[in-house]
């Protein structure tokens, strides 16, 4: 499980009104042409909460290791390059919740030096702003 519940299982707890998972090459059908489709077995709502899936992208092997542990809420670091990654304002807000909320930055950090060097600078601007924040209330 991705988005905005592992966030709360890492932390800092937020709504949200669906439920994201981390999926592999299992979750879609490829067909001639190029064409991707979901596979008609996974479901894309449960009782009326919607269901989003995100996977793996070429150049993505770090987050595969998430798949390998069926069932779980992804690790803190592979979430926070996600949410980093992605680069909306509600995934930076998640960033520097959790930072707030005790994440362990130096294992963050080094986990997007080794995996995702670019992203580096944005993590700890969003610590910083997430520091500062904690200073002034």
């Amino acid at each position: 499980m991705i988005g905005g519940l592992a966030v709360g299982a890492n932390g800092y707890p937020r709504t949200t009104r669906n439920v994201d998972f981390l999926v592999g090459d299992e979750a879609f059908n490829h067909h001639a042409g190029g064409l991707v489709t979901m596979n008609a077995a996974i479901p894309i709502e449960v009782n009326g909460v919607a269901i989003d899936y995100l996977s793996v992208r070429p150049g993505e092997d770090h987050l595969a290791a998430a798949l390998a542990k069926s069932g779980t809420i992804i690790d803190a670091a592979r979430l926070v390059y996600m949410k980093i990654k992605a680069s909306r304002l509600q995934d930076r807000a998640d960033v520097a919740g959790l930072v707030k909320a005790g994440l362990d930055v130096d294992a963050c950090r080094a986990y997007l030096a080794t995996n995702a060097a670019a992203l580096v600078i944005s993590f700890d601007e969003l610590v910083a702003k997430a520091a500062a924040e904690q200073c002034a209330t």
